[in-house]
């Protein structure tokens, strides 16, 4: 399987889930969905995550799309999958379900329960021998989960748990994390690859700051992959141009409660998904909200042809 490691960079893509109008899982879209990913050259693809709306499928519903997208992707880059769950139990059968399918790893948030350094520790450390040798990401996403990580215990973990190999990255403000993580590493420390979320809201400053890339998603994927190219190669100037032009539709979807929903419909007016359909209690857009987002492509489409 493609590799997935402490050295991963690029974009690995926060895949949505697509539905049929009456709310069915749709696996023959999501071939579509899988190769329109492909296309725009991410460096590989998360499914089952928050905004896949993993809590709304089954256990067999999980298991087949997670079959379907790996056999798709056909082991040409790394397929991460969303396996946090109340119990242990659950997560390791998704896990062993994932890896005889094909993925590369999993990613693993803390449940809302833990408060204290040793109690997100000791849960970790379960993690590690509920998965073994399984690599794993470890989300942080305190605006969801209510958990705060410090950085000593992220590294404390990094160094007690070879399995931790990234760091998903969802504080806010959480710049000077980024910069506490990658500054002052001396050669007892052990690296994690760290890629950051929030729709990629402040991925110029973060890669400034010494993320690696992207674990996000965004209807315009091809933004955060040429974004993270450029800056690379040390165009930083060009990259912030490009995010600019893209950061008003950015910024949009952002918006809890309906985010989502503008993901699916603008990824429906692509002509990648068949339906924007979100399962309850998620909704759709109203159609005020479908003619905000539609004049912000076309403002967007401007913005990019005066950069060409």
């Amino acid at each position: 399987m493609p590799k997935f490691d402490e050295t991963s960079k690029g974009v690995f893509i926060i895949s949505v889930t697509p539905f049929t109008d009456d709310g069915a899982l749709d696996l023959d879209g999501t071939d579509r969905l899988v190769d329109f990913y492909l296309s725009h050259g991410v460096t590989g693809i998360t499914i089952l995550g928050m905004m896949g709306e993993a809590p709304k499928l089954s256990a067999a519903e999980s298991r087949s799309f997670v079959e379907k997208v790996c056999r798709r992707v056909a082991g040409t880059i790394p397929v991460v999958v969303g396996v946090s769950s109340p119990g242990f139990a659950a997560m390791r059968e998704l896990t062993m379900a994932s890896m005889d399918s094909g993925a590369s790893g999993v990613m693993v948030a803390p449940p809302s329960t833990l408060r204290s350094d040793k109690q997100i520790l000791d849960y970790f450390g379960m993690v590690a021998q509920t998965l073994m040798s399984v690599p794993f990401v470890l989300q942080d996403f305190p605006l969801s989960t209510a958990v705060q990580i410090p950085v000593s215990v992220l590294k404390t973990i990094a160094a007690q748990i070879p399995s931790y190999v990234m760091l998903k990255h969802e504080d806010w403000p959480g710049l000077s994390k980024v910069t506490e993580l990658r500054d002052g590493l001396d050669q007892h420390e052990r690296r994690v690859s760290i890629l950051v979320g929030n729709g990629g809201l402040f991925l110029t400053e973060e890669l400034s700051r010494g993320a690696d890339g992207a674990m996000t998603g965004f209807a315009f994927p091809e933004m955060m992959v040429r974004v993270c190219e450029l800056h690379a190669q040390g165009e930083i100037e060009r990259a912030s141009d490009l995010f600019d032009a893209y950061l008003p539709l950015v910024r949009y979807e952002q918006q809890p409660g309906i985010g989502l929903a503008v993901r699916k419909h603008v990824l429906e007016a692509r002509g990648i998904l068949g339906s924007s359909r979100v399962r309850k209690p998620g909704r759709g857009l109203d159609p005020l909200e479908i003619i905000e987002v539609n004049r912000l492509i076309g403002r967007q489409n401007k913005r990019l042809g005066e950069l060409n």
